[in-house]
């Protein structure tokens, strides 16, 4: 059941809520550990109030589960289609203290949300022969060009490179990648390059550090941000937000692991960090920057990590030992 968070600017009495989406299986424990380390920043949680994506304009969504097999939607391509969430924002960065095979990495990929291979469009042309339509719009293109080169502007960055193979997919990747130079023109402080998807995956692994913003269409994103992911210590630890015309919805993008659902053994990190993600989308940024620090500063002093950083923590203390940080730092 969706609740609210009330958030209240620390400069202003004005009352801001989000939609809470718990998900399925470690969605609910996770998203208590988010509820909780709120209530520690002083936001106020009421439990029972029940809002909708669509008043509040922004959301926080658990692991929702995909169903496989015919004549069954996902529940997350279907929230993206109906609040037209057209560009997916992941920021992959290194946590001072957990060691991974990269260092320094910080990139962030923004894929196009809403349509290319996962727009849904598949149909059995005879027996045996089946045929999925890649549909690339020169709006959606265009508009999460736009999105890329802005996002990279506001957040300090300089480069932003476009992903595509409109070497073999000459209309549908060509048609993104124009779009993308276009896009460029607007914004002739930044600097743009264009990359086949093959190279950036090769490069990825060899030096990510020569990437800042990748921006890329549906399909290559999927891929390219969970392998981003993996660079910095997993989906466990990576943030995600989607932003649309019609609002923003802030996610966890890692499974709902049924196997340790109810256990206190889940790591709530990303599904944190997608909420900080999101209070500076509201510029909430005190608050953001609080909690965010706080999170790291647990994980860097390893006696609280969780199973899946190598640490034997429970997911309630992991959590407790936020909240003590954020409640110290904040008096």
């Amino acid at each position: 059941i969706p609740s609210s968070l009330q958030l209240t600017r620390q400069y202003s009495s004005e009352l801001r809520k989000v939609t809470l989406i718990p998900g399925d299986g470690i969605g609910p424990e996770i998203s208590a550990a988010v509820q909780k380390i709120f209530a520690a920043a002083n936001f106020g949680i009421p439990q029972d109030a029940i809002d909708s994506v669509n008043k509040n304009k922004v959301g926080l969504k658990g692991p929702l589960m995909t169903p496989v097999g015919k004549g069954h939607r996902s529940l997350n391509l279907a929230l993206r289609k109906e609040f037209n969430l057209y560009a997916n924002v992941r920021p992959c960065r290194s946590l001072e203290g957990y060691e991974t095979l990269y260092d320094h990495v910080d990139v962030v990929t923004i894929r196009e949300n809403t349509e290319g291979e996962y727009s849904g469009i598949e149909h059995e042309i005879v027996d045996g022969v089946v045929q999925s339509i890649k549909l690339i719009t020169e709006e959606a293109s265009r508009r999460v060009a736009e999105f890329a080169f802005q996002y990279t502007k506001d957040n300090g960055r300089h480069k932003v490179t476009a992903v595509h193979k409109a070497n073999i997919m000459r209309m549908s990747d060509g048609l993104f990648l124009s779009c993308c130079r276009e896009a460029a023109k607007k914004f002739p402080d930044v600097k743009f390059e264009e990359k086949y998807l093959d190279t950036v995956c090769l490069n990825m692994v060899q030096d990510p550090n020569q990437y800042d913003v990748l921006v890329m269409p549906n399909l290559y994103g999927d891929i390219l941000s969970d392998m981003c992911a993996g660079l910095v210590g997993g989906l466990g630890l990576t943030p995600s937000g989607n932003i649309g015309l019609n609002g923003a919805l802030f996610e966890s993008v890692h499974g709902t692991a049924p196997d340790i659902a109810g256990q206190d053994k889940a790591n709530p990190t990303a599904l944190l960090l997608s909420a900080v993600m999101m209070l500076r989308y509201m510029e909430l940024n005190t608050h953001a920057t609080l909690i965010e620090q706080a999170a790291f500063n647990t994980i860097k002093e390893t006696q609280f990590r969780t199973g899946d950083l190598g640490g034997q923590a429970k997911c309630s203390e992991f959590t407790d030992e936020i909240c003590r940080k954020v409640s110290s730092a904040a008096h």
